[in-house]
């Protein structure tokens, strides 16, 4: 008989782990969030956008997701006088629906990109038609995204709340260059839970991404 591993989420003490000393300091300030802007070349993201037929946007949180799955500091949030550790990411999304405004949808991270489709197509459509978000939150260590396609911004600079206390990544309209096009992204952190090293690492990572990107 086989017996499915259900994966989930456990309460750590900080103090048995490396950020200790950066949970006491960050947990109690009134604003935790740090926000790092870097200008990415998503040249190959959008070709292999318009080869494959999958949406930029789509590409866009895979890659940050694999990005994100070998900084260890992105499966440890900071939660009261605990961290909450995770086994799995998710990635959230903003999604207009059916009757006006907007909500928030989570799709799990695959390591096939076209699960990966396939999920965000099913649960975005899901959401759209419902007006109701969907949370994977219980389970997953959840990445929030914003995208504002329309417009070319320089940065985005999010308001702190204790109920969205996720990493937070946002981006405008990429534009053309001579040569390339590029990205400004805005990514938004606790401090508690990860420090700017560990952001550079996983920006650098994300680039990576962007030029490897191949399907």
């Amino acid at each position: 008989m086989l017996l499915n591993l259900i994966l989930m989420k456990t309460e750590i003490d900080p103090k048995t782990t490396e950020r200790a000393q950066s949970f006491e300091i960050w947990k109690n300030a009134p604003m935790p969030k740090v926000t790092l802007v870097k200008t990415f070349n998503v040249g190959r993201l959008v070709k292999v956008s318009r080869r494959s037929g999958l949406k930029f946007t789509v590409l866009m949180c895979w890659c940050i997701a694999r990005a994100a799955r070998g900084v260890k500091e992105f499966y440890m949030l900071p939660k009261g006088e605990h961290y909450l550790k995770y086994d799995q990411l998710a990635v959230n999304v903003v999604v207009p629906v059916k009757n006006g405004g907007v909500t928030l949808c989570d799709i799990p991270f695959s390591e096939d990109v076209n699960q990966f489709n396939d999920d965000y197509r099913r649960l975005t459509k899901m959401v759209h038609d419902t007006g109701e978000p969907y949370s994977l939150s219980e389970d997953y260590m959840v990445i929030s995204t914003s995208a504002l396609p329309d417009c070319e911004i320089d940065a985005v600079v999010s308001i702190y709340s204790e109920a969205f206390n996720t990493p937070f990544l946002a981006w405008g309209k990429y534009r053309r260059r001579l040569f390339k096009t590029v990205l400004p992204i805005s990514f938004q952190f606790h401090h508690a839970q990860m420090d700017g090293a560990q952001a550079a690492q996983f920006l650098n990572a994300l680039q990576a991404e962007f030029k490897q990107l191949s399907i």
